[in-house]
């Protein structure tokens, strides 16, 4: 993959989640969410975002966990519609390149963070890991 975001400053200690043994799961990937605490790579801007992945997960390796970082600061990339200071964030894997990320609209839900630089499309920035969703169907 490309575009992986880089911890910059570690606030908490990954933890382990599920994952499929079929998944290949680059460090630094942005992780969507299912029941029961399971994790893979983002696919869309509407998944649930569990953390950013601590570690690869090779494809069919025999392992079914990966350590996910849920808080913390990281570099990412900034998608096509960019990311201003301040603003909550969202996946842009629909219109973007994997792990792309881009300001969140109004009344978004699935929040990946807050953005702490102004980037615009492909441009590095600094930002805060703190997924949450406001839909909790």
């Amino acid at each position: 993959m490309a575009l992986e975001c880089t911890l910059v400053y570690e606030t908490m200690t990954a933890i382990p989640f599920t994952c499929a043994d079929s998944a290949g799961i680059a460090k630094g990937a942005v992780l969507m969410l299912s029941d029961p605490m399971t994790v893979a790579t983002a696919t869309g801007d509407t998944d649930i975002v569990a953390g950013i992945a601590a570690e690869e997960k090779v494809a069919n390796d025999g392992n079914t966990s990966i350590a996910v970082y849920t808080r913390g600061y990281f570099k990412g990339f900034a998608g096509a519609a960019g990311v201003a200071v301040g603003a909550g964030l969202i996946t842009d894997v629909s219109t973007g390149a994997p792990n792309e990320i881009v300001s969140a609209d109004v009344n978004s839900e699935n929040i990946l963070g807050r953005s702490l630089e102004t980037a615009t499309d492909t441009q590095s920035f600094l930002f805060e890991l703190h997924p949450f969703s406001v839909n909790l169907a």
